[in-house]
């Protein structure tokens, strides 16, 4: 029979990590899984009450409220969980704010200009894509300025919210409790499946999307911050939706500066989920990856 002493340290052996007066990270990542599940189903009730109100609700009006559900949410999750089930401090998940986190959001955010200009302009060299205007042709200019501004705040927050959430709480406490590959990996696959809502979804949506969240998990990697992987996934929705007119994991008319219409093969183009289902990703994840090697090379690396 276990004497108290006894049933304290297997409770120890199994629950809490080795050395350490905290959780495995296991059980630290169910944590924060249960928290966020409670907020989304609290927050979620502005969303049912959208969709009462509103007979006939749009995709882009879905997209918009899900936004405001999912960023409370993910940040409230994840600041409680990092404070009192990891036991470390927020800033400690790469967010260290100085001249350098400045840099690395703007820089971040023209890598991924310069990768989704490669995809226009691939597109349009092959053919596939046919320019029709520019947004000011089709709507009053006060309000394709106003859209690109609310379009630009929208992507920051879900910058923000799914980078601190995959690269941030998930790939690191992954690291930490298996190893880097592991961690980049199913963090990756975390990733994909949070879009299995989206519309338009496909198998190889599904595949361009994990490939996307190795190139941002490469982002923080080289960093170990999170302000480069925010400022290219920001760029990288801001510059595909509002900029060059294509739709945004499958959310398509938003607000956009650029009207075209893509008529070429699904597998290169990706279709109606846009480019990250489509072959015309690798080439720019491949520039991307390149750019932030260059920029991020020889900066000194702490954990």
């Amino acid at each position: 029979m276990n004497t108290p002493t006894g049933q304290h340290s297997w409770l120890e052996r199994v629950f809490l990590t080795p050395g350490e007066n905290r959780l495995r990270s296991g059980f630290r990542l169910l944590g924060q899984l249960l928290l966020l599940g409670v907020l989304l189903g609290c927050f979620s009730c502005v969303l049912g009450m959208a969709v009462f109100l509103i007979p006939q609700i749009s995709d882009q009006v879905i997209f918009l409220i899900g936004q405001s559900v999912a960023l409370p949410a993910v940040t409230i999750s994840v600041y409680v969980a990092r404070r009192w089930l990891d036991k470390r401090s927020f800033t400690s998940l790469g967010l260290r704010l100085n001249r350098q986190a400045g840099w690395d959001l703007l820089t971040g955010f023209g890598i991924a200009g310069v990768m989704m200009a490669s995809i226009y302009l691939l597109e349009w060299a092959a053919g596939w894509l046919v320019f029709e205007g520019s947004g000011w042709e089709f709507e009053h200019p006060a309000w394709v300025a106003g859209g690109i501004l609310g379009m630009l705040l929208v992507f920051l927050s879900v910058g923000w919210y799914e980078e601190l959430l995959n690269r941030g709480y998930w790939l690191q406490n992954l690291e930490e409790g298996l190893n880097l590959f592991w961690a980049v990996l199913i963090s990756s696959c975390v990733f994909a499946l949070a879009h299995l809502a989206n519309p338009n979804l496909s198998a190889t949506a599904i595949i361009g999307l994990i490939l996307s969240g190795v190139f941002l998990a490469y982002g923080y990697t080289s960093t170990r911050q999170l302000w480069l992987p925010i400022g290219l996934h920001t760029g990288w929705n801001f510059f595909e939706g509002t900029v060059f007119g294509f739709p945004v994991s499958g959310i398509g008319e938003l607000p956009r500066l650029i009207h075209q219409v893509v008529d070429g093969p699904v597998h290169f183009t990706g279709g109606a989920f846009g480019p990250e289902a489509g072959l015309v990703l690798l080439p720019a994840l491949g520039l991307g990856a390149l750019l932030v090697y260059v920029y991020t090379r020889g900066r000194i690396q702490t954990a």
